[in-house]
């Protein structure tokens, strides 16, 4: 009997302490969960350094001017407003000759055929307004139409000029370029290594393109896809040359640096004969400037002191006639 009391009395004392302490465990449970975390700190040092990179982000975009800052911006927003007017075929060759030319100034295709239309509008209301003050209000709209029609063919023989001069860089770099890859690769590096050794050397548009391909490839592009985009980003002959042969010999297991030396005589030849042609082509350039300005003058310096006395011959015989 005792021992049952015993139980029962343990039963009785030790039931409502197991209680107590579930009771204790569930409190600090739950003060954990709703207790905020503590950040390590390596995470606080980051947080720290994005707060600090933003405030000095801040500070640099409200150092730069108003134009920058808002008319800029809304400029851009109004020619895209206006670009979408454009039909869609015209937006693609358009975007073509963007790329060939190194997208100047950031611009899209909607951009520039914003740009397009502003100007068009810009130069016919100009010319309305010169010409409305000086001619009728029929020759001032014909005024408006030629200023008008000026004005959306400039832009689009800016960007035409660019492409040509962006290719003639081109042109002019390849051969050094190729000379300073096929010693990298000589020497030891890898292609990928070559071609960024030659982007940081000069700074023009072949070693731009060159930087973009070693970009691409770092993501995950595989060279050939990487080489080919180049060539086509560019549209330069020599440039496409070249590639589609370091492509071929990647394929058929040829050596990239007996590639790369021979195609660096191959472009050097092809430079020498261009200047060879231009050399040719010379005394014909010359030829329009030499008749219609030096020939005048000379003729001018020339005849000039004599021409009096011809003039006066020639009334005296046909006064004696």
């Amino acid at each position: 009997m005792d021992i049952g009391a015993l139980t029962r009395i343990g039963g009785l004392v030790v039931s409502p302490l197991a209680f107590g302490m579930l009771i204790g465990l569930a409190s600090a449970c739950i003060l954990l969960a709703f207790r905020p975390a503590k950040a390590s700190q390596p995470v606080l040092q980051r947080l720290d350094d994005y707060v600090d990179e933003t405030d000095m982000v801040e500070q640099e975009e409200m150092q730069r001017s108003f134009v920058a800052r808002v008319l800029l911006p809304i400029l851009r927003r109004l020619l895209r407003t206006l670009g979408r007017l454009a039909p869609q075929h015209m937006i693609e060759t358009t975007r073509e000759l963007l790329v060939r030319a190194g997208r100047p100034g950031g611009l899209t295709a909607l951009d520039f055929f914003g740009l397009r239309l502003l100007t068009c509008l810009t130069m016919a209301s100009a010319g309305f307004w010169v010409a409305s003050k000086r001619m009728p209000l029929t020759n001032s709209f014909f005024a408006a139409v030629i200023m008008g029609a000026i004005g959306l063919l400039l832009p689009a023989m800016w960007l035409r000029q660019r492409v040509s001069q962006r290719q003639r860089e081109i042109e002019r770099a390849l051969p050094n370029a190729l000379d300073m890859l096929t010693i990298g690769v000589e020497a030891g590096l890898a292609f990928e290594s070559a071609l960024l050794r030659v982007a940081e050397q000069w700074d023009n548009a072949l070693s731009r393109e060159f930087r973009q391909v070693v970009l691409e490839m770092r993501v995950g592009t595989p060279r050939d896809v990487a080489l080919e985009r180049m060539a086509e980003r560019a549209d330069v002959a020599d440039l496409g040359t070249f590639v589609v042969v370091l492509v071929q010999s990647t394929t058929l297991g040829v050596s990239i640096a007996q590639v790369l030396r021979n195609q660096s005589v191959v472009m050097r030849q092809k430079r020498q004969q261009r200047a060879e042609e231009l050399a040719r082509q010379a005394p014909v350039k010359l030829s329009v400037p030499l008749v219609l300005l030096i020939f005048p003058a000379l003729l001018v310096v020339i005849l000039g002191p004599a021409i009096p006395g011809i003039m006066r011959a020639l009334g005296g015989a046909l006064g004696g006639g």
